[in-house]
């Protein structure tokens, strides 16, 4: 059984899912990765270049690759999890973990947010943020405190999958 956290840019599913894989002696995938391994473009260059349509092709085709894994934890990019034919995709042989951090919370890990383009505008970001939200609620199996240390996050959710 895979875990699959899910959560808002910001939420913390790389540093959790890293601790989490640790604890639990699994390894840790991010399908953000993925995608930037396989076309060994980043992410960024792939919307700038080929746009979201394109970009949100090649990430179904990750949550369809990560399907096929057993036992690991995987971080999903952080609009994944709002397209109905990624959560079908991931959720055979996966339990799906929602990182329920708020705006707040975010906006302080984010910061600056030179390395995150759709925190530019703060009122957009938030209205994504409140538009995803609902997204992942819906996709979860479970839902986790992301307002917590990364650790603190990690060990919760371990103590899920005992």
């Amino acid at each position: 059984m895979n875990i699959v956290l899910c959560g808002f840019m910001g939420a913390g599913k790389t540093v959790v899912g890293k601790e989490l894989a640790k604890i639990m002696g699994r390894k840790f995938v991010d399908t953000d990765e993925m995608i930037e391994e396989e076309t060994g473009i980043s992410i960024p260059a792939i919307f700038a270049a080929r746009g979201e349509e394109y970009f949100r092709e090649l990430e179904y085709e990750m949550c369809k690759k990560t399907a096929n894994l057993k036992n690991v934890v995987v971080s999903t990019g952080g609009g994944a999890m709002t397209f109905e034919r990624n959560v079908e995709a991931i959720k055979k042989g996966s339990k799906v973990v929602f990182l329920d951090a708020s705006f707040d919370v975010i906006c302080d890990r984010v910061g600056d947010a030179s390395s995150r383009p759709l925190f530019k505008n703060k009122e957009n970001a938030k209205k994504l943020y409140d538009e995803r939200r609902e997204k992942y609620l819906a996709a979860a199996d479970y839902i986790i405190n992301g307002n917590i240390s990364a650790r603190k996050t990690a060990l919760n959710i371990a103590d899920l999958f005992k």
